[in-house]
C-alpha cells in the first residue's frame, strides 16, 4: 500500500473515542440496530392504533375546497415541510405554513376552505398553541398530530390522531427521533390514502414530477424521441449506395436508417453495424443491392403515445440501440436513440470488450466515378 494509500484509508476509517470509552465495530452496529428496532416498534404499535380518528382527518382532507395547511415547530416542522411535498406530489394541494412567521403576517395565506394539519408531539408546543384562536377564529378545520387527546391541541382540534407517549431513540431520551418518525409515517398514510381516493394514476404523477429520471420515465415517447425531421428515412427499393448517399442528416445522427414500403410503411432498419459488416467480409459488390436484402427485417417498434418506461424496457430486455416510434399504420413518427436514455438503463454486468473496426471509408454515388 503506497503512503497515500494509508493515509486516505486512514482518513475515513472511524475513530469514537468519547471521554470514558471507545466503542468497538460491533458496539456501532449494536447502537445502531437499536435505534432501528426502537422507532420500528413504535410504527408496529401505529398500525395498531389506528382508528376512526384517522378515517375522520381523511374524510376532511379528502373533501377540502382550497388548500391543506400543515404546520408544526422544530424537528415537527421539518416533518410537516415534508409532508407538505409528499401531499402536493401525490394530488392534494397543500402548504407548510412556519407557525413564527404566521403570527407575524402569514396567516394571512389561509383562507375559507382550507384544512390545517398540525403536528406537536406534546401538544402544548407555544408556538402552535398560539395559531388555535387564530385557526377558530377563520373556521378553518384542524386535524392535529400529537401525544394525547387531552393536551391543549388535541382537545381544540377537529380531529386529533393520538399517536401516544412514544420513547425516543435518543439515548437521552430528548432528542426528536421515535416521535418524528411516527408522524412521517403516519402524514404519509394519510397522503397516500387521500391519494388513492382520488384516483391519482402514474399520468398525474408524471404531471407533476416532469424533471429528472423519474419524471423522463414516467412522460409520453414524444417528448423525448427524435422526430422524423432529424431522422434518416429510405425507400426499402433503394440499393445500399443510393440510402448511404442520400439518407445525410446535420447534427448527431442515430447509428440507423428507417426503411418503408411505398405506403410509407416501416418495415425495416439498416444499421452501421449492418454496413460494417458487409465491408468487413468485403461485399462491396452488395452496396449497388437492394438494401431490404440485408436490413433488419420487422424491427422491434413502438407506439405513439406510449410512456418512456416502456421505451427504455424494451431498449434494455432486446439488447438494441434504436427504437423506432410508429403511428397505427405502421408508419414512422420519431426515433429513441439508446445514447438519449443511456442513464436510464438498469446497470448490468460490463461484456468483455471486443475489438471495433472503423472501417475508414467513403461510399461514392455511381455518378461520381462512371466514364
Amino acid at each position: 500500500m503506497t503512503m497515500d494509500a494509508a493515509l486516505r484509508k486512514r482518513a475515513i476509517e472511524p475513530n469514537f473515542t468519547s471521554r470514558s470509552e471507545s466503542l468497538s465495530p460491533d458496539e456501532v452496529l449494536r447502537l445502531g440496530r437499536q435505534v432501528v428496532r426502537a422507532e420500528a416498534r413504535a410504527l408496529a404499535n401505529l398500525e395498531k392504533q389506528l382508528d376512526d380518528s384517522f378515517y375522520a382527518a381523511v374524510d376532511w382532507i379528502y373533501h377540502l375546497q382550497g388548500d391543506l395547511i400543515i404546520t408544526g415547530m422544530g424537528k415537527a416542522g421539518h416533518i410537516a415541510q415534508k409532508l407538505a411535498a409528499t401531499f402536493a406530489s401525490t394530488g392534494t394541494r397543500a402548504h407548510f405554513l412556519h407557525p413564527a412567521e404566521a403570527v407575524h403576517g402569514d396567516l394571512g395565506r389561509v383562507k375559507p376552505g382550507d384544512v390545517v394539519l398540525l403536528l406537536s408531539q406534546s401538544g402544548e408546543t407555544a408556538e402552535i398553541v398560539s395559531l388555535l384562536p387564530s385557526f377558530e377564529d377563520l373556521d378553518i378545520p384542524m386535524v392535529a398530530i400529537t401525544a394525547s387527546q387531552e393536551s391543549t391541541l388535541g382537545r381544540r382540534a377537529d380531529v386529533t390522531i393520538e399517536i401516544g407517549s412514544v420513547d425516543e431513540a435518543c439515548s437521552l431520551g430528548l432528542a426528536p427521533s421515535t416521535s418524528t418518525t411516527v408522524m412521517l409515517a403516519l402524514g404519509d398514510a394519510l397522503a397516500l390514502t387521500v391519494s388513492r381516493l382520488r384516483g391519482f394514476e402514474a399520468e398525474d404523477f408524471a404531471r407533476y414530477h416532469p424533471g429528472g429520471s423519474l419524471g423522463l420515465k414516467l412522460s409520453n415517447i414524444e417528448n423525448h424521441m427524435r422526430p422524423l425531421s432529424e431522422c434518416r428515412l429510405a425507400p426499402e427499393s433503394a440499393t445500399i449506395r443510393e440510402v448511404l448517399v442520400t439518407c445525410t442528416k446535420p447534427g448527431r445522427r442515430s447509428g440507423a436508417i428507417m426503411l418503408v414500403d411505398s405506403k410509407g410503411a416501416l418495415t425495416g432498419l439498416f444499421t452501421d453495424s449492418d454496413l460494417a459488416r458487409l465491408i468487413e467480409k468485403r461485399q462491396d459488390h452488395a452496396l449497388d443491392r437492394p438494401v431490404s436484402r440485408v436490413m433488419i427485417k420487422s424491427p422491434t417498434t413502438i407506439g405513439a403515445g406510449s410512456k418512456m418506461s416502456a421505451a427504455i424496457e424494451l431498449l434494455a430486455d432486446r439488447k438494441i440501440s434504436e427504437l423506432p416510434v410508429i403511428d397505427a399504420e405502421g408508419r414512422p413518427q420519431g426515433l429513441i436513440d439508446v445514447t438519449d436514455v443511456m442513464s436510464l438503463l438498469p446497470e448490468t454486468t460490463p461484456a468483455k470488450p471486443r475489438k471495433t473496426i472503423r472501417p475508414a471509408v467513403r461510399i461514392y454515388c455511381v455518378d461520381e466515378y462512371a466514364d
